[in-house]
């Protein structure tokens, strides 16, 4: 459907054109193809969408391991845990920490779609549209990223529960820092999976690499109760990053929310436009190696 949709595409914006004689070296050639390029992007987002959409009991189950996590586990040990120790309350701590959750999951089945897409021959089919393949991975990002993050908008709704108030620029920095880490996470998992032939290698390597890296992320416990070497580690985790300016988002808005230290570079907090900068900077970086492993020919 999206491949026939993006020929009929081609053939209303490049009329009489075919090949190497398209036209696309003039300025009029130019706009028609970006607007091709935008095109394909857009269904590959309104597919994952759509998927998203038709796919409620998985996604409500996916929901439900965070939310379980934040109302149990944080329950439970916001009892034992004194507030002196964390400045807030344990179940507000642990809020970005399930925030990050909810969207890593979705974020690296993209990658995992990649992989499937590949195997039962729908990549293929992709491959036949008149557009980049780098394009496609572009829009495999983007649609991956946009679903990760309504999965996520969807548990800033406890952020009453929590002890969070409902500020509208607490809640749109927070979207915003949910966009940025499910867009790094994103891409790094269509990384990985660019290098991958079998779904069953993608699985295996995630079942040993994910949980380290959400435990290291400071999502549960302060990086700074960590030994030295974890937090060696943690300094080189793109979660751990993504979970410090999400909370560091909440601090601003929750009295004695700075009393917990996230990331540090030899006992230097880097800024939070730096952490956002890092994230960004190793998506598009993941993003684009991606792409050019992607548009070698199979």
């Amino acid at each position: 459907m999206t491949t026939s949709a993006l020929r009929a595409a081609d053939a209303q914006d490049a009329p009489g054109t075919s090949g190497s004689d398209s036209g696309y070296g003039s300025g009029s050639g130019r706009t028609a193809r970006l607007r091709l390029e935008l095109r394909a992007v857009h269904a590959l987002v309104h597919r994952d969408l759509l998927r998203l959409a038709g796919q409620r009991v998985h996604t409500a189950l996916l929901l439900l391991h965070p939310v379980l996590y934040l109302l149990v586990l944080g329950g439970g040990l916001a009892a034992l845990i004194p507030r002196s120790s964390l400045g807030v309350d344990y179940r507000t701590y642990l809020f970005p920490g399930m925030l990050m959750m909810t969207v890593q999951t979705p974020a690296v089945m993209v990658g995992i779609r990649l992989i499937t897409d590949r195997e039962s021959g729908y990549l293929r089919e992709l491959l036949m549209a008149p557009v980049g393949r780098s394009t496609l991975l572009v829009g495999k990002c983007a649609g991956g990223t946009m679903a990760a993050t309504v999965q996520g908008a969807v548990l800033l709704g406890l952020a009453g529960a929590v002890g969070l108030p409902y500020d509208p620029l607490l809640l749109a920095t927070l979207l915003a820092g949910m966009v940025l880490a499910s867009f790094t996470i994103t891409a790094l998992a269509l990384a990985l999976a660019v290098t991958l032939r079998r779904a069953e290698t993608f699985h295996t390597l995630l079942g040993v690499v994910m949980m380290p890296l959400l435990f290291l992320s400071g999502g549960f416990f302060p990086l700074d109760a960590l030994p030295g070497w974890a937090g060696t580690l943690a300094g080189a985790n793109p979660l751990a990053y993504a979970v410090d300016l999400l909370r560091r988002c909440v601090a601003h808005h929750v009295p004695g929310g700075h009393g917990t230290a996230g990331i540090a570079w030899a006992g230097w907090q880097p800024p939070l436009l730096l952490e956002a900068a890092l994230l960004l900077t190793s998506g598009v970086l993941a993003l684009l190696w991606a792409a050019r492993r992607f548009s070698r020919p199979e």
